[in-house]
């Protein structure tokens, strides 16, 4: 159950993301100024292995400046955008006009029960809270469809801490952890795969599940 305290946890949660992200959009869209075709072959091959060939739609959540929406509709995904961030949906918007974005938050998809095939939440979940991700993934789970594909990319640990972020306080979860996470809300880990960079402290991981 959803009490006062929770709520106004999250708002401010929300909020703080929205505004630092809206600060740093012009950073952001000049970081995917290459769009898609700069991602890591890695990260684009478990994103296009789970939802691609969907049968229905499939929500880019927390979709940025549209580069990983355009991946999708490019492998044939019936592909949207969701962002928070007003600057972010006009940019996709723009530079994608076949595409459709719109403003909306995780935590209210604004679509009916069971109704989309995919969800990728690449990176935007890394700035909640872990006492929050429950929820979150609980929304994504009621969105799915059975059998539905749900991706995440997250920075990976050894164990669930904050760490500053460029942008603004992010949480590092073990895989292992974040499968519990999904197994918790009603998904099934499918695959997933880890690497690191070039900075030790910035070990990238994605899970790719199916909703239960």
């Amino acid at each position: 159950m959803l009490t006062v305290n929770m709520f106004y946890s999250r708002a401010v949660t929300l909020e703080r993301v929205r505004d630092a992200y809206s600060s740093a959009a012009d950073l952001y869209i000049g970081l995917y100024e290459d769009g898609w075709r700069g991602a890591h072959p890695d990260d684009l091959a478990i994103i296009g292995e789970h939802l691609s060939g969907r049968s229905g739609p499939v929500l880019d959540v927390g979709c940025g400046p549209g580069h990983y929406t355009d991946y999708l509709r490019s492998l044939g995904a019936d592909a949207s955008g969701l962002d928070m961030v007003p600057k972010f949906i006009a940019h996709a918007q723009a530079n994608h006009p076949d595409l459709s974005f719109r403003l909306g938050s995780m935590d209210d998809l604004g679509v009916p029960d069971h109704s989309v095939t995919g969800i990728l939440a690449w990176y935007s979940l890394i700035h909640r809270p872990p006492a929050e991700l429950p929820g979150v993934l609980a929304e994504f789970r009621r969105a799915l469809t059975p059998g539905g594909a749900l991706v995440v990319g997250f920075f990976d640990g050894d164990e669930v801490e904050p760490f500053d972020h460029r942008v603004v306080t992010a949480y590092r979860w073990p895989a292992d952890e974040m499968s519990k996470q999904l197994a918790a809300a009603g998904f099934t880990e499918a695959q997933r795969a880890q690497r690191d960079t070039d900075r030790p402290d910035r070990k990238l991981a994605a899970i790719a599940a199916t909703a239960n």
